[in-house]
């Protein structure tokens, strides 16, 4: 039973596709809600059904959500009528479904009890795909790791390839805004499900503030280890494993590619939060999924938007006509082309299919990474001057000849605030996408490096790493990374960015804190892009030690703002002389 004191209302956050559950019945569509299927534990399971009228057998595509199975409704009247069966399931603990809510916990296991049985449902040709994105593509994927003998595809749409690294950290700092956004809209579920179970149970009045850091504190006075363990236990368990260990490893994609064994369409964005493991799982299942067939049969389509939307304008930018990504028509298509044999794009086409920006334009391409890309290194220069973008920062492909370095103080009580960048879950109050980044760029604890005005287009596609040697007069700090495309007029949009911990520097299994003052080696991974920087732009480094709330702040002292609010302030320094060549790698391709 909930405590009185407990219950609360949480804001419910739209992070799943939805659709019309208000349309019409087609007639030639016949569905079946609430079917009921029992896992191997004994847990009952409910799923929609939607498949074309008459006696016919068909392909079963299957998809398994924690966001209610009936926002499937709009894409199982679509599949039928193309001709496939459309199973839509609750997730364990999830409305209609019974059994807890637990990310991740059961989804290998129910994954392949309930591929096994919609291949097995009446009408079913026994052939079944899996599709939808973020945590769905984590079911499919969890499930692919267990091989159902049914499962003959899956198509993971912006989903991660590490639930520490993707999902929860980021470089060894926790991802405090997805965390605490994604936690509270599903926690309303779960409260609801409480009440149904105890009519006595009281709610409360009082709503989490997303952008209190954290919802979830066991000091934090609005919440508490009571309300976190009665609605959001993982949250508890999340925040107590800030290292890469056993509790992470047994759902760990990346260390398992070997055991999928099924084609798959992976569906990346430039602006989504799980672009680094999305194109991680690529890679990874080219190269070691578990059979040559489906080594063979791995294709990848990198949009703009993803979680910061799929629309043809991204935050500020309008990316044009044919930038927007229709989610439903690619996965419909992907299974005509692996299910039907149809002759379409996937079957005639490139594995690979990226949408470059600055000319904003579809390309096809071999593999990624792209093989003709030249890692190029932008070395870091200055004059000890370049906090702030008026400031004395600059890029150039020749090394540094003196000595020199930039410093900056970093105040935990005033953080780099994020603007725009990879995010998810709740727009309203803290938007994604591309955005103007003069604000945060006019700050004195944010150093500024650009190249001169371009001479002719420059195109970046590919993995970015900032390689960054610096001290710091703390025992632990963040180190960030953005890139940045800046127009003639001064408008800066941010494409990609990174942090790393310094603490987790060596690895993020094993903390190991700084000597202060001792200089030390970092390699921030920025994730990747494809932009052309058009002739008369600027490419633009931003570097600090904060991106607030996207990242939670380092206190600086080695522990976590989870548990303790103690904190002082670092004076951190870059390196960028002859010995300590700082640089902004980039993967130039030639024009």
């Amino acid at each position: 039973m909930l405590k009185k004191s407990l219950l609360l209302l949480f804001c419910t956050l739209a992070v799943a596709p939805c659709g019309s559950l208000f349309a019409q019945p087609q007639p030639d569509v016949d569905i079946q809600r609430n079917v009921a299927m029992k896992t191997r534990d004994g847990v009952t399971l409910f799923a929609d059904i939607y498949r074309p009228a008459g006696d016919e057998s068909f392909p079963v595509l299957l998809t398994r959500t924690p966001y209610d199975k009936g926002n499937t409704a709009a894409f199982g009247r679509m599949g039928a009528l193309r001709g496939f069966m459309v199973v839509a399931q609750d997730v364990r603990g999830r409305y209609t479904s019974e059994g807890e809510w637990y990310p991740f916990k059961h989804e290998i296991e129910d994954g392949y009890d309930t591929v096994e049985w919609a291949a097995a449902l009446p009408h079913s040709n026994g052939k079944v795909g899996m599709f939808s994105g973020s945590y769905v593509g984590a079911t499919q994927l969890l499930a692919a790791i267990a091989h159902p003998p049914h499962l003959a595809g899956i198509c993971p749409i912006v989903t991660a390839s590490n639930y520490h690294e993707n999902w929860t950290y980021q470089g060894g700092a926790l991802a405090q805004w997805f965390d605490e956004s994604w936690t509270s809209g599903l926690a309303q579920d779960t409260v609801n499900r409480a009440i149904r179970r105890d009519t006595n149970a009281l709610i409360g009045s009082t709503v989490l503030p997303l952008n209190r850091y954290p919802v979830f504190n066991l000091a934090n006075p609005v919440g508490g280890a009571d309300l976190t363990r009665a609605v959001a236990p993982y949250f508890l368990d999340w925040i107590s494993h800030p290292a890469y260990d056993s509790y992470w490893k047994q759902w760990a994609i990346d260390e398992n590619y070997a055991s999928i064994q099924v084609p798959a369409l992976t569906v990346a964005a430039w602006y989504d939060l799980f672009q680094g493991g999305s194109l991680r799982n690529y890679m990874g299942l080219t190269a070691q999924a578990g059979n040559q067939a489906a080594r063979n049969e791995q294709h990848l389509i990198v949009a703009v938007g993803g979680h910061s939307g799929f629309g043809r304008k991204v935050g500020d930018v309008d990316f044009g006509p044919d930038s927007a990504f229709d989610e439903n028509a690619v996965t419909l298509d992907w299974y005509d082309y692996l299910f039907k044999g149809k002759h379409n794009e996937f079957a005639t086409g490139k594995p690979v299919r990226i949408f470059v920006m600055g000319e904003n334009k579809w390309r096809d391409e071999d593999a990624w990474p792209l093989a003709r890309a030249k890692q190029t290194r932008y070395f870091l220069h200055s004059a000890g001057k370049a906090n702030t973008a008026a400031g004395d920062g600059s890029l150039s492909t020749t090394a540094e000849r003196g000595a020199a370095s930039d410093a900056y103080i970093y105040d935990p009580a005033n953080p780099v605030p994020t603007t725009g960048g990879p995010l998810c879950c709740d727009p309203t109050h803290l938007p994604g996408g591309p955005r103007d980044q003069q604000p945060v760029e006019s700050r004195p604890d944010v150093l500024v490096y650009s190249t001169p005005p371009l001479a002719e287009d420059v195109e970046v596609t590919g993995p970015v790493m900032l390689d960054l040697f610096a001290r710091s007069s703390a025992v632990d700090t963040d180190f960030t990374g953005k890139l940045v495309d800046v127009a003639p007029d001064g408008v800066a949009h941010n494409l990609t960015e990174g942090i790393l911990r310094a603490r987790f520097r060596n690895s993020t299994a094993i903390a190991d804190p700084l000597v202060p003052g001792q200089v030390y080696e970092y390699k921030i991974d920025l994730w990747s892009t494809s932009n052309v920087f058009l002739k008369g732009h600027r490419i633009r480094l931003e570097i600090s030690s904060s991106n607030f709330p996207r990242f939670d702040r380092n206190l600086n002292t080695g522990r976590s703002a989870a548990d303790d609010a103690t904190f002082v302030k670092a004076t951190n320094t870059i390196l960028h002389d002859s010995e300590h060549p700082s640089a902004l790698v980039l993967p130039v391709v030639a024009r």
